[in-house]
């Protein structure tokens, strides 16, 4: 029986430039393959092989996406070997807190031919160059969209019952976690709901949520307080004991998009655009922030100005996409000189070098 995938993302281009979770997804991990190398020297690739062999031997296994090309693997774990390889480079620079004893690096330098990357040298260098500029403009665009969402939010906080807000989260604190208290240490694990990638926004809530008897939906407008209930009920459920998943907003990696409790069995995440979402089975709930918390009629009342913020947000959101685009098509054209220069033999060796030390890691164990 085959097991099932876990798809995530852990590192994401943002307003505030990249961010990334990896220490807190990795950490737990009795062994850490740490790899090394330049674009389309297979780290991906091993990592897909490996993490489908043992999916194929009924282990669950969790999929850490690359937020700067959705189709390739930045990390793949299985959770019940506590075992993991991960992609060490730039701008995801792991480094290992006991060497040896739990985490390697693994070079696929090794593989390359020297002499022909060498004979592409200024090449390379001016692609890296450009793929920079272009990430360095997507963040000032995504941040300058972000200056723009402050002003739609304050539309919405200038409108908004705070104490209805505290006894609203107060209520669902207690509709999901009750009186539960575990004598044991949370495990709490930071990831993010959703990316901005080459291709758009990008999320895996339905990969995430599926297995959920419950799960919340959250509706409302910038500034209605979705980040802060979920904020709120993520340290509740952590003072309890309960292992969270906590989904920070792909955007602003201070916001807070989605908390997940699995002893719990519940999801409450933000279903507003880009990840809108809306109930489709017995269990889903919708949650409306603006109906609860909001003066009637202050949509109605601030339109013109709405729309004219949203188009300016927009504008800003597609140009950074854009930027994303354009830094995906010159490392794809950078990965083609890396490709022609690897011996995909040797690849291949570690690759199996690396599954058969996993094998030998659960005879030892």
């Amino acid at each position: 029986m085959s097991g099932k995938i876990r798809h995530y993302f852990a590192g994401g281009n943002t307003a505030k430039g990249f961010h990334h979770f990896f220490d807190s997804n990795v950490s737990s991990l009795q062994r850490l393959w740490i790899m090394k190398g330049g674009p389309g020297t297979g780290k991906s690739t091993i990592m897909k092989q490996v993490g489908h062999a043992w999916l194929e031997r009924g282990y669950d296994i969790e999929w850490i996406h690359c937020s700067s090309d959705p189709d390739s693997l930045d990390g793949v774990i299985i959770p019940s070997l506590g075992v993991g390889i991960v992609d060490g480079t730039a701008p995801h620079i792991l480094e290992p807190k006991a060497p040896g004893a739990k985490e390697e690096y693994v070079n696929l330098g090794e593989a390359w031919d020297r002499q022909q990357l060498q004979a592409h040298a200024e090449e390379v260098v001016s692609y890296n160059q450009k793929i920079d500029k272009c990430f360095q403009e997507a963040y000032r665009s995504f941040a300058e969209a972000l200056a723009i969402h402050d002003e739609w939010e304050e539309i919405y906080i200038n409108q908004f019952d705070i104490q209805a807000a505290d006894h609203l989260a107060a209520s669902y604190i207690q509709q999901l976690v009750g009186n539960v208290r575990l004598n044991k240490p949370a495990a709490v694990y930071h990831r993010f709901l959703g990316a901005a990638t080459p291709k758009g926004a990008v999320d895996y809530i339905p990969n995430l949520t599926h297995e959920l008897p419950k799960r919340y939906f959250i509706k409302g407008r910038p500034g209605t307080g979705k980040s802060t209930l979920l904020k709120r009920l993520a340290k509740t459920a952590e003072e309890r004991g309960l292992d969270v998943e906590v989904y920070h907003c792909g955007f602003d990696p201070e916001s807070l998009d989605m908390v997940i409790v699995r002893e719990l069995g519940f999801a409450i995440f933000d279903s507003t655009a880009p990840h809108e979402y809306f109930p489709e089975r017995d269990g889903d709930e919708i949650l409306d922030m603006y109906e609860k918390l909001v003066t009637p009629g202050t949509d109605e009342v601030n339109a013109e100005i709405i729309g004219e913020i949203r188009e300016r947000y927009n504008k800003k959101m597609q140009e950074g996409t854009a930027y994303l685009k354009q830094a995906k098509y010159l490392h794809d054209e950078l990965e083609t000189i890396y490709i022609q220069a690897m011996d995909f033999e040797q690849i291949n060796k570690i690759q199996q070098s690396i599954q058969e030390q996993i094998e030998e890691s659960i005879i030892s164990g």
